[in-house]
């Protein structure tokens, strides 16, 4: 069986469950797992995709119902299988043990129902609500480092420097060894306001592959961020072996918001938004002692790689296609009915049948974010940056 590359983006939360209740309390209500697989296989052009909230017993059972009615299939090697792309069952939890200086979110993945199911059991005694996502876990966290890996799953900290509940924007101090074992990380997510050049200062991420997921609360973000994975099929056994770099498997590219656009890369005042170079006792500005320390600060504080990193893969900076000048919802309509996927229009679709469908304004910023000659506003303090009307 030869390597195909793949695109996949493994954190996608659940807003409602199919009785319309809560999952993830601020997500979409739209955002049921039945329409988020529907979405990545029908719109977005995704071939894998991990949603983060299947260890809600009520998100297990409308998978079941879609397996028990042939609309999905549980694959064998791990995942669930529908139309053209495979879900891979995770779970966002929130740890803060006596180690962590501040909450630490993290990513638990799983290859069957039933060892989501079975992770449930054992979160139920050591959480208040299973049913909702991200709920704080009462133990520590190298013991659900322990659960996780004994069970064959994945255990990787998600969006590791976004100011609140990551592991280095309150959780430690200056080293990930201050709360977890090392040897028990599976990958690291960077989150919307870092990228690679900015977590390759610090020396201890070296060994760990990055992620770039889109921690979507509605189903306009899926993709918000994603990577091209080479493997060999679309199975959780493959994503595993991926991650590890395994027999020539691994992430060859990522995908993923310039940080300039991500809510936390600059330092501000919380309550005028007026951008500081470093977070001090007082805003200048307003006088408010509410700052928050952006992404690219607090690496700055970190930074303690000496010499060259090893080789990563290339890193393109992007934005959803309905984020870009021009393609507002009947122009992003119209590219989807006439070129299939959203992986399609961004990434395949020449320019010269881009421009029989849209005016070429819109197709020159496709191609723009495709060779990434995109230019950014830079976001802070909980506010996205935005994409300017010119570029390189």
């Amino acid at each position: 069986m030869s390597f195909l590359r793949y695109f996949a983006d493994l954190h996608i939360h659940i807003g409602r469950d199919w009785d319309g209740r809560p999952v993830k309390i601020t997500g979409s209500n739209s955002l049921t797992v039945t329409n988020i697989v529907k979405e990545a296989s029908r719109r977005k052009g995704l071939d894998m995709v991990g949603t983060i909230d299947a260890q809600s017993p009520a998100v297990q059972e409308e998978l079941k119902y879609l397996i028990g009615h042939g609309k999905a299939v549980e694959l064998a090697d791990g995942g669930i299988k529908y139309e053209d792309t495979v879900l891979i069952l995770g779970s966002e939890i929130e740890i803060y043990d006596d180690a962590c200086k501040g909450p630490i979110h993290v990513l638990c993945y799983f290859p069957s129902i039933e060892s989501m199911e079975k992770f449930s059991l054992w979160l139920k005694e050591r959480m208040k609500n299973v049913f909702l996502s991200t709920q704080r876990f009462y133990g520590t966290a190298k013991e659900l480092q322990d659960y996780v890996k004994a069970n064959g799953g994945l255990f990787i900290p998600a969006h590791i420097f976004t100011p609140f509940k990551s592991l280095y924007g309150k959780g430690v101090s200056h080293s990930l060894t201050e709360v977890f074992d090392p040897n028990r990380i599976d990958a690291v997510e960077l989150g919307l306001s870092a990228d690679r050049d900015m977590a390759n200062q610090i020396a201890e991420l070296e060994s760990y592959t990055y992620l770039t997921n889109s921690d979507a609360h509605s189903l306009r973000n899926l993709a918000r961020e994603y990577q091209e994975i080479l493997m060999k099929e679309k199975t959780f056994k493959e994503l595993k072996r991926a991650l590890k770099g395994e027999g020539g498997r691994g992430v060859t590219a990522n995908y993923g918001l310039n940080p300039q656009m991500g809510k936390y890369h600059l330092t501000v005042c919380a309550d005028c938004l007026t951008t500081l170079i470093l977070a001090g006792e007082k805003c200048p500005s307003c006088g408010s002692a509410k700052i928050v320390k952006g992404v690219s600060e607090r690496i700055r504080e970190l930074s303690n790689m000496k010499g060259q990193q090893r080789t990563r893969p290339d890193y393109y900076y992007q934005v959803p296609l309905s984020s870009l000048p021009g393609v507002g919802k009947k122009t992003y309509e119209r590219l989807l009915e006439s070129f299939t996927s959203e992986m399609d229009i961004i990434h395949r679709i020449p320019y010269s049948e881009l421009v029989t469908v849209v005016n070429e304004k819109v197709a020159d910023f496709i191609l723009a974010m495709r060779v990434g000659k995109l230019r950014f506003q830079p976001g802070g303090g909980g506010k996205y940056g935005k994409v300017l009307l010119n570029y390189d």
